[in-house]
């Protein structure tokens, strides 16, 4: 068997977090400056260095009950890679990028396309197709890139919607 599938689960998680199109991850976050990345909405309740914490977290933790021994858990920090308030964003992000690449190295390990129905563990529990869990990363990336650039355009006012509404 091939692997066609493989390389397009690695092409879309590519795209999702670091290709040049307007909804990839890295994309909405270089336009964050770096004032604004602790910066919390009105009425909101993280700022964008907490959704970048929590997207790396999950990257390590993902790959750690996929691929790895499923030694790392919340409730054991340190059991996992972690950033913490000091963190710059340029350190974050070379954080993020080295948790993508952890990622992405074990899904272009894959011997053919079979291996993407293999079950594999989720940190929450449960096995489930190795697909499943890729492209939930995938979604994951591009569901908090949107909320990144959300973030962002409330502070630099840019948010044409919200600023009509009054917010």
């Amino acid at each position: 068997m091939g692997n066609t599938a493989v390389q397009q689960m690695l092409y879309l998680m590519d795209e999702a977090f670091d290709s040049r199109g307007e909804h990839a991850l890295l994309t909405n976050l270089s336009s964050v400056k770096d004032d604004e990345w602790r910066w919390v909405p009105a009425k909101g309740g993280r700022s964008i260095f907490d959704i970048v914490q929590h997207i790396g977290e999950c990257k390590y933790m993902y790959d750690s009950h996929a691929f790895g021994d499923g030694s790392m858990r919340w409730d054991r920090p340190g059991s996992y890679p972690a950033i913490d308030e000091n963190t710059s964003p340029a350190d974050a992000i070379q954080w993020l990028r080295d948790g993508q690449r952890l990622l992405l190295d074990h899904v272009a390990a894959l011997a053919d396309d079979e291996e993407l129905l293999k079950p594999r563990k989720a940190n929450w529990g449960g096995e489930y197709e190795t697909r499943f869990l890729i492209n939930t990363m995938i979604q994951h990336d591009l569901y908090h890139g949107g909320e990144i650039n959300h973030i962002r355009s409330l502070k630099q006012k840019t948010d044409k919607w919200a600023w009509q509404l009054g917010q």
